[in-house]
């Protein structure tokens, strides 16, 4: 589903940005940045490796809550042991598309050191990879936006919704502002 995908997408992201590094490393012109440049080849092969986890949980996790929508609701108990399923297969339903958008948010803030520092040769790879990372974190954001809206627990829906709000905001702000630095520099 949605969730799973934009975990995948958020892990291209990731691994253009890695491309940009791997092309930057060993070049005499980016010597100076050369260790920085490795420590941030880590982080981006340890966040794509989470997002690639990411998208089968995601899978994972929505599978109790399609089964909750089989469960029978004839007597007011099936009711009730139907909407107890449901309310515990929504937070997981939840929660994985948040671990996504977080990560998402890490490739976005990896592709900012990319994008001052990688190889200029390849800044558009940069330019691309962000693009696919804000394009993951919306898309798992309406994730958690259709489940939220389905928690009987209001609080912990506005909380999670607010949070959601938030990361769109400012980690989509941010890759906006690292592909128009990248733009700005094609042109």
């Amino acid at each position: 589903g949605g969730g799973a995908a934009a975990a995948y997408v958020g892990a291209l992201g990731s691994a253009l940005n890695s491309m940009v590094g791997n092309l930057t490393v060993g070049k005499k012109s980016y010597a100076d940045v050369e260790d920085q440049v490795e420590e941030c080849l880590l982080q981006l092969q340890r966040v794509r490796e989470e997002l690639l986890a990411l998208s089968k949980k995601d899978s994972e996790a929505f599978a109790p809550l399609a089964a909750c929508y089989k469960m029978p609701r004839a007597t007011e108990e099936e009711k009730a042991q139907r909407t107890k399923a449901m309310q515990k297969a929504l937070i997981d339903a939840i929660e994985v598309p948040l671990s996504i958008m977080k990560a998402c948010a890490r490739v976005i803030d990896l592709s900012d050191f990319m994008a001052h520092n990688g190889s200029k040769m390849a800044l558009s790879d940069v330019a691309t990879g962000v693009s696919f990372a804000k394009g993951a974190l919306k898309g798992a954001a309406l994730n958690i936006f259709v489940n939220a809206k389905m928690l009987e627990d209001r609080k912990l829906a506005k909380r999670y919704t607010d949070e959601t709000e938030c990361l769109i905001i400012e980690w989509g702000k941010r890759a906006d502002d690292i592909y128009v630095f990248v733009l700005e520099g094609l042109r």
